[in-house]
């Protein structure tokens, strides 16, 4: 039998959501091992000048406990 857990994150990217979504996981999975799946909780954006300058993911990382 497997212990899962779950931890949010935060991320952001001037590219993409998908980039903010890639970097967090790249992020977490220095000292999270066993990662088995992201949930994109939610996304947002920052908008400045008429134009998106940032964009912003809330992630629930999910993984497996040794």
């Amino acid at each position: 039998m497997s212990v899962l857990k779950v931890i949010e994150v935060l991320s952001s990217s001037e590219v993409s959501w998908e980039e903010a979504t890639q970097k967090a996981i790249s992020k977490a999975s220095k000292s999270v091992k066993h990662i088995r799946s992201v949930y994109v909780q939610e996304q947002s954006a920052a908008v400045k000048d008429g134009k998106i300058s940032e964009y912003r993911v809330n992630l629930k990382i999910t993984f497996e406990l040794e």
